[in-house]
């Protein structure tokens, strides 16, 4: 098996009914437009159009197949860096976005702020943790809430793990954050927005190139992208979508909620919050953590739906779903072995604890905190990139498989 996005396993490619599902789709499409309708007249309209942009986003991650997960394991264990290489240049793309716009505080008249983050031991720990559980709970933030939403239902129990894990994270992080640190360093304010911008386009560029020349080194070539029979519009709507496309969409998706909601993507903070107000509703003690002082108090005590980052994770379910729907692979099963099950509980609780001490995820840490120019997105990708190598020697433990290198294409 060499795929280069999260397992696409996941999304049930031999139930593929070459057609689409009708209810399926129109549950999805009927969810996002009357959701978005309705969080533009309760709330704002920038809270109906992020409740879109996450369905974009959910649909793009699904046809894209875009995953860190799968695509760290297969360059780990076999050295094919397409996944990787894909999101160095999803990367680039932000960057170069973001840099000028955050620079100046402002992005078409509007105030927006990057994500950044205290590199220190917590962060460091967090992150590691993040990445031991991407390899185990079978994907990472956005791969888990996309193929939840895409019927995967393994997936939504790493999905209640992962909010559990979350909300511990967050009833731990002071502490954490009380460990040696040495603060939040934003690259924009330490060198300028144009060398900051120099350096991560050519640190970009040098994973890039590395990931080719180890590719070349074990298998003579790169390897081809994936072939399909659809093409124009029967590919947009259904997919398989390219994995560049997949990196731009993102990028510019990434972009537009940094315009919507005055910040870059996030995904995991909403889960600390559900499972805090779950929690709370035994419990009132809650509300007195350290972690719901200050300005998060609010989003304790309102609806989910002010939170912007729980509208998008919503829209990214529904997008996942509309995609399945659309692929005609909606079609959830329970037949999951126990070991699978053990590993999607326990990869869960460590994807929830890492991104609350580490700031985020794949997407709040490593693609905005790159995005934001903040060195703790950089550490972040080192450091879950250590996680990943030590999760996927783990997974054959839990009976999950783990791609291997054929013999005939190993270069002599």
């Amino acid at each position: 098996m060499t795929d280069l996005s999260i397992d696409a396993r996941l999304l049930a490619p031999d139930n593929d009914r070459h057609g689409s599902n009708a209810k399926v789709i129109i549950t999805a499409v009927a969810a996002l437009i009357l959701g978005a309708v309705a969080l533009s007249a309760a709330i704002s309209w920038r809270h109906g159009l992020l409740l879109l942009l996450g369905g974009a986003l959910g649909l793009t991650l699904y046809h894209a197949l875009f995953g860190f997960t799968s695509a760290w394991r297969v360059f780990i264990v076999a050295g094919r860096g397409a996944g990787l290489r894909a999101q160095m240049v999803m990367l680039a793309i932000a960057v170069a976005l973001f840099f000028p716009a955050l620079a100046h505080g402002t992005l078409f008249g509007e105030h927006v702020h990057g994500e950044y983050g205290a590199v220190g031991i917590g962060m460091l720990t967090g992150a590691f943790l993040f990445g031991l559980g991407m390899q185990l709970g079978g994907g990472c933030a956005s791969g888990t809430l996309y193929t939840a939403g895409g019927g995967n239902t393994r997936m939504l129990v790493t999905l209640a793990a992962f909010i559990a894990g979350s909300t511990i994270g967050a009833l731990h992080l002071p502490w954490w954050s009380a460990q040696p640190n040495i603060g939040a360093v934003s690259l924009i304010d330490t060198l300028g927005w144009m060398p900051a911008l120099a350096l991560c386009l050519v640190v970009m560029a040098l994973v890039y190139l590395v990931t080719v020349r180890i590719e070349m080194r074990m298998h003579g070539e790169l390897e081809p992208g994936a072939r399909t029979v659809r093409r124009g519009w029967r590919r947009l709507m259904q997919g398989p979508w390219p994995l560049l496309a997949g990196a731009v969409a993102l990028a510019i998706g990434n972009f537009a909620t940094l315009y919507l909601a005055g910040r870059p993507w996030g995904i995991t903070s909403a889960f600390a919050l559900w499972g805090s107000k779950i929690l709370m509703s035994f419990d009132p003690i809650v509300a007195s953590w350290p972690y719901w002082q200050g300005a998060r108090a609010a989003s304790l005590q309102q609806s989910v739906f002010y939170d912007a980052t729980s509208v998008m994770d919503f829209g990214i379910m529904l997008g996942a779903l509309l995609a399945a729907g659309l692929a005609g692979k909606f079609n959830p099963t329970w037949r999951v072995s126990a070991s699978s099950l053990l590993a999607a509980v326990v990869g869960g609780l460590l994807l929830g604890y890492g991104a609350r001490l580490a700031y985020g995820c794949n997407i709040g840490a490593y693609f905005s905190g790159i995005a934001s120019g903040s060195l703790h997105g950089w550490c972040w990708f080192v450091a879950a990139f250590i996680g990943n190598m030590l999760g996927t020697r783990l997974r054959p433990l839990f009976g999950l498989a783990v791609e291997r290198i054929p013999v005939r294409q190993a270069k002599a």
